[in-house]
């Protein structure tokens, strides 16, 4: 549908340039555009292989499985349904500890196989179980540390400091997840009542 949507609007708005005679703007825009999207890509990619070279450093020193261990027994308590040893668990805490360090690249993986997991112990249903939905606020509004992403577009235009932006993005994101959780926990209890 979102393809759809795209080439809907591609089209109008080539046709309305061509009645409105400004063709040739599109196409400078198009080709510029274009330009400074391969150099925002190639700065992304440096910058995400640099934090991925870096978690595996941390993979291999043992840290990432410390940071795994801290974590468990708050998200055991966030998805009472899911068993401590399922694989959906080791997913949705890589997940979260690559949303903490700002690789949402490669965080995506990890949740749409958490969600897999998910759906299976959810009996295979297409609706949305407590845990599903947990998941989601969750991985929505996390916490980042490092917020690799925006740092990489920062130096790619230049900035003056680049990493100003961490402190606010923690603060940020740490007042998303406090209110994403609790917003979660209101609503899970109210079903829980329901149910």
């Amino acid at each position: 549908m979102v393809n759809i949507i795209w080439v809907l609007l591609t089209v109008i708005g080539i046709v309305f340039a061509i009645f409105n005679g400004t063709i040739d703007e599109v196409n400078k825009a198009v080709f510029s555009g274009a330009k400074e999207a391969v150099t925002i890509c190639i700065g992304l990619i440096s910058v995400l292989v640099f934090w991925l070279g870096m978690m595996k450093i941390a993979e291999q020193a043992g840290l990432l499985k410390k940071l795994t261990n801290l974590f468990r027994p708050f998200v055991t308590k966030l998805f009472p349904e899911v068993p401590k040893d399922h694989p959906a668990m080791g997913y949705i805490l890589s997940n979260m500890i690559a949303n903490i360090f700002g690789l949402g690249n490669a965080a995506t993986p990890l949740g749409i196989k958490a969600m897999e997991e998910l759906k299976k112990l959810n009996g295979g249903k297409n609706n949305a179980s407590n845990s599903m939905i947990t998941f989601l606020a969750l991985n929505t509004s996390s916490i980042t540390l490092i917020p690799t992403t925006v740092i990489a577009i920062r130096i790619n235009y230049d900035a003056a400091s680049p990493t100003d932006i961490v402190g606010p993005t923690l603060i940020a994101t740490i007042f998303s997840a406090i209110s994403g959780i609790l917003i979660d926990r209101y609503f899970y209890y109210r079903r829980m009542k329901r149910g």
